[in-house]
């Protein structure tokens, strides 16, 4: 086991260091011999991780942010003029390829999300929102269909290469039962944008300018994008190890937070970007969690896909004017923001992650069986909002829920690009389920949301019940895992492959 740290003089073990002994079979050590694992300074690490959350966080949210605002503003386009201008057909099959292209450009660059791990993620994460935010940006001096639809394949290419990754990338600053309230504030960014979105197009939509409207609603949201990409570039760390803003005791702290993590040195354990391990690529391909995790994505993206993009354009055919219905998109979004937070700061606390996204997917299977059963503006309206709140919140929680349950960096990263690979398809079926031909109500496609929202509530039981059943037989062959004083997981390696691992419910 790794001896315990001498901390600096300012900062010397105290009541407040919890000092963890680890005896017989935990840890896989020889039965009867005692370990002393590295001693967990709590207040160094409360600093720690508040110093990260300030610099991380508000970044990586108004990053992805500006990402999905480029990529689901068409959707507002659209009902601006832009099908008008473009000469959209009137079956809508042209802005259904608009939204389906985008996706098959994200899919074929989803292996991208291992980069983070072989380039700084700095330099990385800098070139990727440079590339989208040129691409957004030029949407705006488009003039045929043919041209907006190359250009929606390079904008879902650049995007591929960075969202998938930051919750890989965050990984290595935060323990797992930190990590999934972090991914719930950086994702959350993506109703939060579709909210903003909203309300930006309806200022911008409502007024009489030299261009047209949807054109000038591509470049007010692509530019900053462009602007983000030197912030990144500059601002954003690539490791504990290299983070400027952190003192060395910080990085001393962090050092041993990587131990507990991954076991091993805490040099080793700290210099963990530039390289991946073939070897737990291919354990990661062959394990069967992994493909039930991404069938839940793939349910999931189904209805997360559609709904910012068509919710405009439903709304309009519920008998609101184009302007209202952009207003009124953004309330169902902003409920769906709140419930994110909570939900995975819940699944956090008490890692309990499978059942909340059981819940959470039956409470959004509920909302598009009113949208689909009912013709009542008030009811449909009522069924956004449910929607709205079950989808967002239940596909942020299964991202976090990868990465919990993978035993090496490099797994993790093969994680998320399954995940990715197979549950990014879901898109390409859920932006072809609303044809034109189908409105006012588009029942076609809100009861096929319904179906996967419910079919994924049945998939993550049946991915909660193995994994208890893997952690029996772990506890069963090692022994249960200790825990301090707060209910966390002890010992060194607790989140990599060993006898300390056990899965996340």
């Amino acid at each position: 086991m790794v001896a315990a740290t001498n901390y600096p003089e300012k900062s010397p073990p105290s009541p407040e260091v919890e000092s963890i002994v680890d005896s017989g079979k935990q840890g896989g050590q020889s039965p009867g011999i005692q370990y002393e694992t590295v001693p967990v300074d709590i207040a160094a690490e409360k600093t720690l991780l508040k110093k990260l959350d300030r610099r991380l966080i508000p970044l990586l949210f108004i990053f992805y942010l500006l990402s999905y605002l480029d990529r689901s503003n068409i959707g507002n386009a659209k009902i601006a003029g832009m099908s008008i201008d473009l000469k959209f057909d009137k079956k809508g099959d042209d802005y259904s390829w608009l939204l389906t292209i985008f996706y098959i450009g994200y899919i074929l660059f989803e292996w991208c999300a291992l980069m983070w791990k072989v380039v700084p993620p700095h330099m990385w994460a800098a070139a990727m929102i440079l590339g989208w935010g040129l691409v957004a940006t030029l949407q705006a001096a488009v003039q045929s269909w043919s041209g907006e639809m190359a250009l929606r394949f390079l904008l879902g290419s650049f995007e591929a290469g960075f969202g998938p990754g930051v919750p890989y990338y965050l990984s290595f600053f935060y323990l797992r039962r930190e990590l999934g309230l972090r991914i719930g504030f950086f994702l959350s960014a993506g109703p939060l944008a579709t909210c903003f979105a909203g309300a930006l197009a309806y200022g911008i939509t409502g007024g009489h300018v030299s261009i047209a409207n949807w054109r000038l609603l591509f470049l007010v949201e692509g530019l900053p994008t462009i602007c983000a990409a030197a912030v990144a570039w500059f601002f954003l760390p690539d490791s504990p190890e290299k983070a400027s803003f952190l003192t060395e005791e910080d990085k001393e702290v962090a050092r041993q937070r990587g131990v507990r993590q991954v076991g091993g040195r805490a040099e080793d354990a700290a210099m963990r970007i530039g390289g991946i391990v073939w070897a737990d690529i291919g354990a990661a391909l062959l394990d069967i969690k992994n493909y039930i995790t991404a069938a839940m994505y793939f349910s999931c993206n189904v209805s997360f896909s559609s709904l910012p993009v068509f919710l405009p354009t439903i709304l309009t055919e519920m008998g609101y004017s184009k302007i209202h219905a952009q207003g009124l998109s953004a309330p169902p979004y902003f409920l769906s923001f709140l419930i994110v937070v909570a939900s995975t700061f819940i699944a956090d606390r008490y890692a309990q992650r499978g059942l909340v996204i059981a819940t959470l997917s039956i409470v959004g299977g509920v909302g598009y069986t009113l949208l689909g059963a009912e013709s009542s503006t008030a009811v449909r309206y009522f069924g956004v909002y449910l929607a709205s709140a079950g989808i967002f919140p239940a596909i942020i929680n299964i991202l976090p829920w990868v990465l919990n349950n993978q035993g090496s960096d490099t797994k993790r990263g093969a994680g998320i690009a399954i995940l990715n690979l197979i549950g990014q398809c879901g898109p390409l079926l859920g932006t072809r389920i609303y044809p034109a031909t189908d409105a006012p109500y588009y029942r076609l496609g809100m009861w096929t949301c319904a179906g996967f929202m419910f079919l994924n509530a049945l998939l993550a039981l049946l991915l909660r019940t193995i994994l208890a059943l893997e952690n029996k037989k772990k506890d069963a062959a090692y022994g249960p895992v200790q825990k301090d004083s707060r209910g966390k997981e002890v010992g060194d390696g607790t989140e990599n492959d060993g006898p300390n691992f056990r899965y996340v419910l």
